[in-house]
């Protein structure tokens, strides 16, 4: 296998992978990030940039073969896929791998249901789609890590996209063949640039792919065609999206066998992920020694240099904003003890409070430190110094988020919403997704919130 070109390996992988082939973790994880997806996209579809979009379906219409989460009527299989993936990204609340910082689930899992619900599949195809396409992704994004990244593309669009047409293909029975072009398809849409975080634009790179992934598998079932050599071309994918470096053996070296899913991380709080062990840090010291925020005098950090380069942002002026400022989730922290995202509105990164408490955080860099890792000192007019160093983040794969945990979080986004019958309902359907006859006996639950 390993002397084929790199998409015949992947399509060989994606045309004969089988559930029953992979160990339960692997499976459990995998249901794990689906009820997280379907948690936060609930919660985010309160947004009023979620407005625009459902707005747009009703002016637009379509062949309602989809549910949009939220949304009563159901709409075509593309403003599904983007509406949802923009839903599963907008709060920054999804899932993270590391270390790229890839955020699998948006881009791929809507892609996957609303494929699934136009071709009645069960819950098992839809798991078995949905581990193949959240591989695929991650390791489309391993192959190119750092060098991609450094360059200022979003790698949750530029490299989810191949995960969303992956799993479509695979739901849709497509040949070895088929499924390389699907690739091909979907690779020549991605796009994402890392200039839009802090803006709507950044979720919607989810949304992008999620649909550009689905619909190129879908112009290969109708017998449309595509390239052929999206990764290994002369000008193909690496060589023009990283042209500093990439790494053929990250992509499909023991494809089946290791698991880049395994790496990924659920998280706990409501922004971006390199600023989550400083709100560790933070929260822990307030715990702890039972800090009131106007005692603080200074807020100090210790790093990874990625804080810097996606969250130094002193003064955001909106909640999106706020979520990639480490200064603003370094105050709410101290001040509310958390980090979701009653934390990221617009009225709460303009509080006066917030604000002087955001001009006391100072931090620096520690080369030795990974994307998981921080330290904190709390300074007090009382002369008391108290520091924390975090080894590893909540959520990240070294110190997961638990079943419980999980459970939480996911209670806390929908319970209110749906009501906490249909609530649980549905989060047991999840947990159950492999005994599922049909996935549109789930996804109706996800719609008309009470």
């Amino acid at each position: 296998m390993s002397s084929l070109n790199a998409e015949v390996q992947l399509a060989e992988f994606i045309t004969s992978f089988k559930l029953g082939s992979v160990e339960p973790a692997v499976q459990h994880e995998a249901k794990r990030t689906l009820a997280n997806l379907i948690a936060v996209s609930i919660s985010a579809s309160q947004h009023q940039t979620a407005a625009a979009i459902f707005n747009l379906i009703d002016e637009e219409g379509g062949n309602p073969r989809a549910s949009v989460i939220s949304k009563k009527s159901k709409a075509n299989i593309y403003q599904a896929a983007f509406t949802n993936g923009y839903l599963a990204h907008l709060q920054d609340f999804d899932d993270t791998h590391f270390p790229t910082v890839l955020h699998p689930s948006a881009p791929v899992w809507p892609a996957i249901l609303a494929v699934g619900q136009a071709l009645n599949s069960s819950g098992a195809a839809v798991l078995e789609a949905g581990i193949i396409g959240l591989e695929i992704a991650c390791r489309a994004a391993m192959s190119v890590h750092p060098w991609h990244y450094d360059m200022g593309w979003h790698i949750t669009g530029t490299a989810g996209v191949f995960g969303a047409a992956a799993g479509s293909a695979r739901l849709l029975g497509l040949s070895e063949n088929e499924t390389i072009q699907a690739l091909g398809l979907a690779g020549t849409q991605s796009a994402g640039i890392r200039e839009t975080f802090g803006t709507a634009g950044k979720p919607m790179h989810a949304g992008h792919a999620a649909a550009s992934g689905a619909n190129s598998a879908l112009l290969i079932k109708k017998g449309f065609s595509g390239p052929t050599t999206i990764f290994s071309g002369r000008r193909g994918w690496w060589t023009v999206y990283s042209p500093n470096g990439h790494d053929s053996e990250k992509l499909t070296g023991r494809l089946g066998e290791d698991w880049e899913l395994l790496k990924n991380g659920l998280k706990p709080y409501a922004n971006g992920v390199v600023s989550h062990p400083i709100q560790d840090a933070v929260i822990r010291l307030r715990e702890e020694n039972q800090l009131a925020a106007e005692d603080v005098i200074s807020i100090d950090l210790w790093v990874n240099s990625l804080v810097f380069e996606l969250m130094n942002r002193p003064t955001p002026m909106t909640g999106l904003d706020g979520k990639f400022s480490f200064q603003h989730c370094a105050a709410a922290a101290l001040i509310d003890g958390a980090g979701t995202d009653e934390q990221f509105t617009d009225q709460r990164v303009l509080d006066e409070k917030i604000v002087n408490i955001r001009k006391l955080v100072t931090a620096s860099i520690n080369t030795e430190y990974d994307e998981d890792q921080a330290k904190a000192t709390i300074t007090t007019k009382q002369g008391r110094v108290y520091t924390v160093e975090v080894e590893h983040a909540t959520g990240s794969p070294a110190n997961p988020l638990s079943d419980i945990d999980l459970e939480k979080k996911y209670q806390r986004l929908t319970k209110i919403l749906l009501g906490s019958s249909r609530s649980h309902k549905l989060y047991t359907s999840l947990l159950a997704l492999d005994e599922i006859p049909n996935i549109n006996e789930l996804m109706e639950l996800c719609e008309e919130l009470i």
